[in-house]
């Protein structure tokens, strides 16, 4: 985007890292929070999201000037959102001046028909008026002021604004100077990255948990709000590594602030196994949000670095260890293999499995950990890429009750909604459920598209009505983009919905419960995987279809 010229109040299209265009504000920033250092930027409040940022002014375009342009090159309904409510703001705006000038008006008319009925009729009154005129001039000029103060505190203040001015004040809210900006703000800083390119949410405190009427399901939120992706391979430019003794590397954010508004960082030391799609997200998350972490990788040249010796030496330095690998056997491995986590355990270490597996293998490590005195609990989580990226994962937990509870920072790091399930396989029963009900929905997706096609629908217009309709959701939205474009990058690989979808079925004949669906669509990925399309994108089943 080229440079232009912008003040403060302006509407703008704000291009932060990957993300397309996206409308805001230029603001006030809070007042303890510095301006980058470098080229020119301003602080932007978007819309249609609790984002902040500090955008390069090479990255802003006007509103008015460019709004075509990119509705025309953005379709996605979170989008549509974001410009509705600029639309709405602007809507606001006008009735304000609106009001305001009829308000003024009303205070004109008002005084001339005062003068009207106060002109004198004789000289006797002339005369009076005359001595009085002093008097006269300096109550009609309070009386003046008072009503155009009050005209405009009516005509300027949105039922919004006033309602947030007569509720009591919160901390960490935004400071006097931005009181022009008429979007709904929440509370909270939620973390602050400093940079040209550094984004920062407000977010409302995390309240109580929220009680419920069966014990074993505990459930609480922890944001509602989508956090700024920062991917993995730049983690290396924000750390700082400390060398330790053993050989281990423990690594810290380098420039973010360690407590932020809602999330105090645990005191302990976190070690992490597993750097994949899922694993490099959840570390960045918890690096931000100012955990001191420890990592491991099974294949180190993946990253780039080496990062940790083995599982035993980070489990061993650390006081809660979690791991997030592929299926049950890296599972086991990474626990009972050479150098695995096990050598590493002794009593009061915590280890969390986040891997999605089956109730049969988290058992058997959970016996084999508490065994040795450690605690145990397990900790898969429901999303893709996108989600542990933005720090909007699904947690499910189940085991060591107080080991969840020591987990909460990290926890609210990494997601969005935690949920306890009670004992230990209870999470990984209900995440094959989840992810089987996900699987066979997409499976459905693309054989409803190709169904079109060779019917001679369109498939965009199929896509147009479903959006419209009750099955509307992003998953829908995302997954039919990547088909409709052919991208099937890996946002959750192909192999492991179809792991999932195994998994499940084995989980049903155990019980002797019919999954006849979920079969279905486990032959239409075994036939996607035997085309060559297990390390595409799940979306990529649309494939088995049209082959």
């Amino acid at each position: 985007m080229a440079a232009v010229s912008l003040r403060l109040g302006d509407l703008v299209w704000g291009k932060l890292g990957r993300y397309p265009p996206w409308p805001g504000k230029i603001v006030n920033p809070p007042k303890d929070l510095k301006k980058p250092r470098g080229k020119k930027c301003f602080f932007v409040k978007f819309f249609g999201t609790e984002d902040h940022a500090w955008i390069k002014v090479e990255q802003l375009k006007p509103y008015h000037a460019h709004k075509e342009e990119m509705i025309k090159i953005n379709k996605g309904k979170r989008f549509q959102q974001a410009v509705d409510a600029v639309e709405e703001f602007l809507r606001r705006a006008k009735g304000k001046d609106q009001t305001s000038s009829h308000n003024s008006a009303d205070d004109k008319n008002r005084r001339n028909s005062s003068e009207e009925r106060s002109r004198p009729n004789s000289g006797d009154e002339k005369r009076k008026l005359s001595l009085s005129e002093g008097k006269v001039k300096k109550n009609m000029g309070e009386g003046k002021k008072r009503v155009s103060s009050g005209s405009s505190e009516r005509g300027s203040k949105s039922p919004l604004k006033r309602a947030q001015e007569q509720s009591p004040r919160k901390r960490g809210r935004p400071p006097k100077d931005e009181k022009d900006l008429t979007i709904p703000e929440s509370s909270t800083v939620k973390g602050v990255m400093t940079g040209p390119m550094a984004a920062f949410k407000w977010q409302p405190t995390v309240s109580e948990p929220v009680k419920d009427a069966d014990p074993h399901f505990h459930h609480f939120l922890l944001s509602q709000t989508e956090k700024p992706a920062v991917c993995y391979q730049a983690i290396t430019k924000k750390l700082k590594i400390c060398e330790e003794e053993t050989g281990s590397t423990s690594i810290q954010a380098a420039d973010s602030t360690a407590v932020n508004g809602s999330i105090t960082p645990t005191d302990k030391k976190i070690g992490f196994l597993g750097l994949g799609l899922m694993g490099s997200g959840i570390v960045s998350n918890l690096l931000k949000m100012g955990h001191t972490v420890t990592v491991w990788n099974r294949t180190a040249e993946k990253e780039g670095a080496r990062l940790g010796r083995t599982p035993a030496e980070v489990v061993s330095t650390c006081d809660i260890t979690f791991a997030c690998v592929s299926d049950p056997k890296a599972a086991k491995d990474l626990v009972l293999g050479p150098s695995g986590v096990l050598q590493g355990i002794r009593p009061g270490k915590c280890y969390v499995d986040m891997s999605t597996v089956d109730a049969d293998t988290v058992t058997e490590l959970a016996q084999v950990i508490v065994s040795r005195g450690g605690r145990f609990l397990e900790a898969p989580v429901s999303g893709n890429q996108q989600l542990s990226n933005d720090g909007m994962l699904v947690i499910l937990a189940a085991g060591d009750r107080g080991l969840y509870e020591d987990c909460s920072s990290c926890f609210q790091a990494m997601g969005k909604t935690s949920f306890f399930l009670g004992e230990v396989g209870n999470a990984a029963k209900m995440m094959l459920i989840v992810n089987m009900v996900q699987g066979s929905f997409m499976a459905t997706i693309a054989e409803g598209l190709t169904l079109a096609q060779v019917t001679g629908q369109s498939q965009q217009t199929l896509l147009d009505i479903l959006n419209q309709g009750q099955l509307a959701s992003i998953f829908l939205d995302q997954k039919c983009q990547n088909i409709l474009q052919g991208n099937f990058k890996p946002d959750f690989y192909l192999k492991y919905i179809q792991k999932d979808l195994r998994l499940a079925i084995a989980l049903g004949d155990a019980v002797n419960h019919p999954t006849p669906m979920a079969a279905a669509a486990n032959e239409v990925y075994k036939r996607a995987k035997a085309l060559d399309q297990s390390d595409n994108d799940m979306s990529a089943v649309y494939r088995a279809y049209i082959h």
